[in-house]
Order: C-alpha cells, then sequence, then structure tokens
C-alpha cells in the first residue's frame, strides 16, 4: 500500500497502515507528536503502536531539536544478520546442544561477562577507534560514570525482552546467524537521565504531553544529550558485533568439518537519531521503532520468536523519510499477552524452533505480534525484499 494521511496540527501524519486499526491511545500519541513547534515531518510505520511519549513505529522529523523520549531508553536498538556457508543439510537432528552452546559464549538476560570483551579478541575485527570509543566515556552524564564496569562487562550480551539471538534458515536452505539487541543498561540509564533533564526545562513545561520534552539547538543541554546520544549508538553497535563474533566462534567450533564461511554483515539501528537532509533543510531524524531505507540500503525486518523475518533492500521513500518498519509490533501489551496466553499456547507457537518454552517468556508469544507478512505488504513501497527467514533456534534472555 501506499501511505494514508490524517490531518496533524503542525504536520500531516503519513501512516503505511489503515489507522482504523491503530489503538486510540497510539493514534493520540501521533497527533501530540504533530503539536510539536519544531516538527517538520511525521512518517507511521506499519507496525506501529503505543510507547512512551511517542508511538514505537514512528519516524519524526524536527529542526533543530530532539525530543529524548521519542528515541526510547534502548538507545541505538537494533538488528544484525549474516549469511553463512552451511545449509539445512549441515544441521544434527538435535537442535539442543547448539542452543546450548550459544547460551554459554554469550551472556543473556541480566547477565554479564566475567571480565569484558573487546574487537581485539576476534580474528578480522577491526580494533581501530575502540580505545577512543571507551576514552570518550569519560565526557558521558555524570550521573552516570559509575557504571564504567557495569558497561564494559556488559557490551557484548543479550539482554531481555524482545531482544533475541537466532539461527535461521533461508529459502534456499542457507543458514544464517541474526540477532537484536541494543545500548544495555548504560543506554537506558543515559536516556532517563536526560529525559529528566528535558522535562525541567522552560520551553517544555507548555507541551500536551511531557514525555514529549525536547533538547533545542544551540543549548547545553542538546550539546549533552547528542554527546551521550552518538556514543550510546555507538555503544550499541559494538555490542551487536562482539555477538555476532562470539556466535560466529560458537559455530565454526560446532560445524568444524563444514568449515563454515561468513557473508558480510548486514546491521541497522532501529531506536535512533541521524541527521539528515529533506527538502532542503538540515533534520533531526528520529526513528522510535523504524530502520533507515535509502534506497539501495540493506536493512532487517524481524517478525516474533515463532514467525518469519525478513532481510530487505530500501527504495529510498521520502516521504517516509528513506525509512521503514523495525518488525512485526505488537498488537497487545506484555501484561496483557500473560493473560491471554498460556505455555501450551507458547509451546505450540514456536513449535519446531528450540528455544524457551516457560511462563518466563510468554509476553513474546507471536500472538502476542502482528501479522509479520501483512506488515510487510503494507511497505511494500519502501522496502524489496532480499530474503526471507525462518528461525530453528531462538535464545532470549
Amino acid at each position: 500500500m501506499s501511505y494514508v494521511e490524517i490531518p496533524g496540527a503542525r504536520v500531516p501524519i503519513r501512516m503505511w497502515t489503515d489507522p482504523s486499526t491503530v489503538e486510540e491511545g497510539a493514534l493520540q500519541q501521533l497527533r501530540n507528536v504533530a503539536t510539536l513547534p519544531w516538527i517538520k515531518g511525521l512518517a507511521v510505520m506499519p507496525d506501529v503502536h503505543y510507547g512512551k511519549g511517542a508511538t514505537v513505529g514512528s519516524v519524526i522529523a524536527m529542526r533543530d531539536a530532539v525530543c529524548p523520549a521519542a528515541v526510547g531508553v534502548d538507545i541505538g536498538c537494533g538488528m544484525s544478520a549474516v549469511r553463512t556457508s552451511l545449509t539445512a543439510d549441515d544441521l544434527p537432528g538435535d537442535l539442543s546442544r547448539l542452543r546450548s552452546c550459544v547460551e554459554a559464549a554469550i551472556p543473556v538476560g541480566r547477565a554479564m561477562h566475567d571480565e569484558p570483551v573487546g574487537p581485539g579478541g576476534f580474528h578480522g575485527l577491526p580494533t581501530a577507534g575502540w580505545d577512543d570509543f571507551w576514552g570518550r566515556f569519560d565526557g558521558v552524564a555524570e550521573a552516570v560514570r559509575f557504571r564504567a564496569e557495569r558497561a564494559a562487562r556488559q557490551i557484548g550480551t543479550l539482554g531481555g525482552g524482545n531482544h533475541m539471538i537466532e539461527l535461521c534458515l533461508d529459502q534456499s536452505g542457507a543458514v544464517w546467524l541474526m540477532l537484536h539487541s541494543g545500548s544495555r543498561n548504560i543506554g537506558k540509564e543515559l536516556a532517563e537521565h536526560h529525559i529528566g533533564v528535558a522535562q525541567r526545562l522552560p520551553h517544555n513545561q507548555g507541551l500536551v504531553d511531557r514525555d514529549l520534552a525536547v533538547f533545542v539547538a544551540d543549548t547545553p543541554q542538546m550539546a549533552a544529550y547528542r554527546n551521550d546520544l552518538f556514543w550510546a549508538q555507538e555503544y550499541a553497535r559494538y555490542n551487536r558485533t562482539l555477538m555476532m563474533a562470539l556466535l560466529k566462534d560458537v559455530v565454526r567450533r560446532e560445524f568444524r568439518k563444514a568449515g563454515p564461511v561468513f557473508e558480510p554483515e548486514v546491521s541497522c539501528h532501529h531506536n535512533y537519531v541521524a541527521e539528515e537532509r529533506y527538502e532542503g533543510m538540515d533534520l533531526l531524524v528520529t526513528r522510535k521503532g523504524a530502520i533507515r531505507a535509502g534506497a539501495g540500503e540493506y536493512g532487517i525486518i524481524p517478525g516474533s520468536m515463532g514467525t518469519s523475518s525478513y532481510i530487505v533492500k530500501g527504495l529510498g521513500n521520502e516521504k517516509a523519510f528513506n525509512s521503514a518498519s523495525h518488525g512485526a509490533g505488537r498488537r497487545m501489551s506484555r501484561n496483557a499477552a500473560k493473560r491471554h496466553f498460556t505455555v501450551r499456547d507458547l509451546e505450540e507457537q514456536t513449535k519446531g524452533v528450540e528455544c524457551r518454552k516457560d511462563s518466563g517468556v510468554l509476553d513474546e508469544i507471536p500472538g502476542a505480534y502482528k501479522n509479520i507478512d501483512r506488515v510487510m505488504e503494507q511497505q511494500r513501497d519502501l522496502v524489496e525484499v532480499v530474503a526471507k527467514l525462518k528461525q530453528f533456534i531462538c535464545v532470549k534472555g
């Protein structure tokens, strides 16, 4: 489909979904965002759903301003995927050992490494910039600097919630490695610190929603946020790079005889800010639950722990600010999913997938998410599909 346009206070709201299918709370959030004095455009992806301040699945383009709550607390959260030379014929009949090896190599949930890991420990990973990256930690908000050791030990770890590590097959039978994670606790604490700072600024006192508090250009608060934001986005990218390196090491060990070869990595943020230019204006584009989909750019759009995911190539649709959805999107809250579904439902909906099937991941059941194939159909003018993947192992925190 192409987009549907509905009125907004300062800009029209372009929606790549049927507005009648979006819950009223999310629609109100979109209307609220459209009232911001600095806004120059708002694009809504087909995975849209209610969030904090701004909906998940929205692309907000502002001039000389940025809203930290619209970025989200998991700054730089995103996806990485790698196609391998392995095929379905190389897989063992029992996948439980392979899943256990992945879980042993990469800490999940709130766990962290006993000692910090870095690119120097992996053949082929560039180390240039690593020391500079950590050296810049001394320049982030003083309120979170005491977390230095924790941040160092959490890099290269998964976390919980919808974060996952998967081994998948594409439609040709090739094995892919895929993972989803962000800036871990340090990103969360930086985000919460700056959201609090923004909410206390005088120019934000008359907003319709205090969670839409912004920083504006040429102020010390904006400079401090941009510094910490871009550092956290870099942390998130390093986090995924190191996890992928650990995952490749597991695959090399477990498939030594096959001698796996790995193609170049596809990686994309989906909670972040970028400086981009549209209609002759330099804008700060916030993608909250959305990926960049510029012409020819590769991206990843996952489903849920029992459904398909997609490797895509962007079509460069400027009406959507060169963006696409970041996944299927939730159709019910975590608490609602726990009330509605049972562990037996989870077992049924993840049949054929080697994964956790217990109450601890019930809120991640596929039935709590929108239909990923429908979501992909709604954004045919945003991306083209390069590969369709289906997981056979899914690791959750």
